[in-house]
């Protein structure tokens, strides 16, 4: 009993530690967006470091070696899901953090919204895809800096922003015994850092527009 105590002790703070963020507005203002309905969302990841690599093609190459040693043939496969999260699960994800914090103000970011006068523009910095491990498991986090640009002049930043994420280190029972096979799902973990991120964001925003 003591053990099992014990763990849930550690669990807490390392849990404790996974909702940790910081947002602020660096440079610009905010209100061109008060009567926007939408503002169009784009994400850009040219310029991410990912845990100790300096580029992501660096982390991308030594993944898919490292994979392949351990089993043939899986290191292929797992930078396409590396990829595809970054399209299909990343903005989504942060789009509906941000929207459900934004919504009292009546801004709705958006995919792919042309129409939208202003767009916002994600750029992850860093990543760290966090670790799952029996106590000394590492969070997911993201740092990110977000531009606001008229659509059709991007090059015309009206306001720049700042936003830092953390996800959780997955989930894990007594024992470290895996729930599931989503457990060792790093684009859950990542998925969470951005959620995070965006949330306090949207917060931001509307007290911004007040």
């Amino acid at each position: 009993m003591k053990k099992i105590g014990i763990f849930f002790l550690l669990s807490f703070f390392v849990f404790a530690g996974s909702s940790v963020f910081s947002q602020k507005l660096k440079s610009g203002s905010l209100s061109v967006l008060k009567g926007q309905k939408v503002i169009n969302l784009q994400f850009d990841y040219a310029k991410m470091k990912v845990g100790k690599f300096d580029n992501e093609e660096e982390y991308i190459t030594k993944g898919i070696a490292d994979r392949n040693n351990k089993k043939e043939g899986s290191g292929d496969p797992w930078a396409v899901k590396w990829r595809s999260d970054k399209t299909e699960r990343f903005p989504p994800a942060f789009a509906e953090a941000f929207n459900n914090k934004a919504d009292d103000c009546g801004l709705e970011l958006k995919e792919n919204a042309t129409d939208a006068t202003y767009t916002m523009i994600v750029h992850t910095t860093f990543l760290e895809q966090g670790v799952e491990a029996y106590v000394a498991a590492k969070a997911s986090e993201v740092d990110l800096e977000i531009s606001i640009v008229e659509s059709k002049a991007p090059d015309k930043v009206i306001a720049t922003l700042e936003a830092k994420g953390k996800g959780s280190t997955g989930r894990m029972t007594v024992g470290g015994v895996p729930v599931s096979k989503e457990t060792y799902d790093t684009g859950l973990r990542i998925m969470e850092a951005y959620e995070n991120a965006a949330k306090p964001l949207g917060k931001l925003v509307c007290k911004e527009l007040k």
